[in-house]
């Protein structure tokens, strides 16, 4: 089967399973976990037939540098950045950026996560300060009292549900790394980190901010004795998230979650969702059925960790291949609700309008002379990442993925020795097909066309 044949069979009504062809290698490790694995699903980045890696931040050295890696995405360093190719005398003038958040423990539980999870997972390996300025600097730590009698719902250890783990931070800091050995290094257009030059806006969740400190000491080591301004909006109206209400948005992705696409591609897996469900105890619970997001982050955030898959009392456990088939699953899930169904481009403009509304502010701003930072940066989640990509057109390279940990789309700003200025796209340190040399004024146009004319009323409206 070609890959173009499989990816059509994938996205076909019937969407069979079994015409997926798995290309590549799972590794199994002691206690039966961790996996990378081949698929024929074709990525933007020009290369069909690519690796998903789901067992480590570092990609093994025999795979493309750029390889999608759930644990850790690919992003610009210094080693693979490249200047426009069409205008080697530009120089880079502006620069916005969005990453999701690095690794973390799973931010679903199991009703008796407790006897599925054995192995603990340990948050004690950094402090995480949380104090008022001018008080004692406290640092917070999760406790699991041994008599509590709820212990069952959680796993032992001393983290949280969706908690930045220490791997997490440390992604963060290299990741800063990497973007400073570009940005400040390579191109010299940032000089130093401080707040005049670079704004910091997160989602109101601990990791996102916790991830913007590793950001900024991977690029200044000296940033972590210092302060910094981070900023959140409300969490009522954070359109990071996004968190604001609106009912419409979520009428719209009902609708086609009700299609016969949709309740094939579970039907056709029945049999994996039974299975699992009955293995882990969450049959009849909507959340974990409607469709595969809690099982692929239960499962991936134990794969990146070298975390063994779940196994019941009865000694019944998921497998890797039953993870491969999840992470499969989800991509299609994830490409379909956001990028591919009918009306999905107007559910992510609606529920991600208003980010789009401050993109297009800061680059109107920047054109007109008024922008005072050269850097403004976001540190969101999946669903910020999958939004921001589908409406600036990825998935119209190819089908979308769903966003890794650390995900990052950069929109550079450059400036023509004739004075001209362009944006040029980049998504996991790779420049996007016919997203390489837009106007910049095209450019704002394209943010403003993705803005329903009035969001409150049309997401409230009836």
């Amino acid at each position: 089967m070609s890959v173009l044949a499989a990816f059509h069979a994938l996205h076909s009504s019937t969407m069979k399973w079994a015409q997926t062809r798995w290309l590549g290698f799972i590794l199994q490790f002691p206690a039966q976990m961790a996996l990378a694995l081949l698929t024929e699903v074709p990525i933007y980045n020009g290369i069909c037939s690519t690796a998903g890696v789901y067992n480590t931040s570092f990609t093994p050295a025999d795979l493309p540098w750029n390889t999608y890696n759930y644990c850790n995405a690919p992003h610009v360093n210094a080693a693979h950045y490249e200047v426009p190719g069409n205008a080697p005398d530009a120089t880079l003038v502006y620069l916005n950026a969005m990453v999701r958040h690095h690794k973390r423990t799973p931010d679903n539980l199991y009703p008796e996560e407790g006897e599925l999870n054995q192995e603990p997972w340990n948050c004690s390996s950094f402090l995480q300060f949380n104090h008022g300025g001018g008080t004692t600097h406290i640092f917070h730590e999760t406790y699991s009292p041994p008599w509590h009698p709820f212990l069952v719902q959680i796993w032992n250890g001393t983290c949280d549900e969706g908690q930045l783990t220490y791997e997490g931070l440390q992604d963060a800091i290299h990741h800063g790394e990497d973007f400073w050995s570009v940005y400040a290094g390579k191109l010299e257009f940032l000089k130093s980190v401080n707040e005049d030059d670079i704004f910091i806006r997160t989602s109101v969740a601990d990791r996102t901010y916790q991830v913007a400190g590793g950001l900024l000491t991977g690029m200044d080591p000296t940033m972590a004795t210092k302060t910094f301004p981070v900023l959140t909006q409300p969490s009522a109206i954070d359109s990071i998230v996004p968190d604001y209400s609106c009912p419409n948005a979520d009428s719209i992705r009902d609708a086609y979650q009700s299609v016969p696409t949709w309740s094939d591609h579970l039907e056709e897996n029945a049999g994996l969702q039974d299975r699992l469900c009955t293995m882990l105890g969450v049959t009849g619970n909507t959340a974990w059925t409607s469709w595969y997001d809690h099982f692929f982050d239960t499962f991936s955030s134990r794969t990146c960790h070298g975390h063994a898959l779940p196994c019941n009392a009865s000694g019944a456990c998921v497998t890797v291949e039953d993870a491969a088939r999840v992470f499969a699953i989800g991509d299609w899930e994830y490409n379909y609700i956001w990028n591919t169904a009918e009306n999905a481009t107007t559910y992510s403009q609606l529920t991600f309008g208003v980010f789009f509304m401050e993109l297009a502010h800061n680059f109107r701003m920047f054109r007109s002379g008024g922008e005072t930072h050269k850097l403004r940066f976001y540190v969101g989640h999946d669903g910020s990442m999958i939004r921001l990509a589908s409406l600036l057109g990825l998935g119209k390279v190819a089908p979308l993925r769903w966003p890794a940990m650390g995900s990052e789309i950069i929109m550079e700003v450059w400036k023509t020795t004739a004075g001209e200025q362009y944006v040029r796209i980049m998504h996991e340190g790779t420049t996007v097909p016919g997203l390489e040399w837009l106007a910049l004024d095209d450019f704002i146009d394209m943010l403003e066309a993705q803005v329903p004319p009035n969001v409150f009323a049309a997401c409230m409206g009836s």
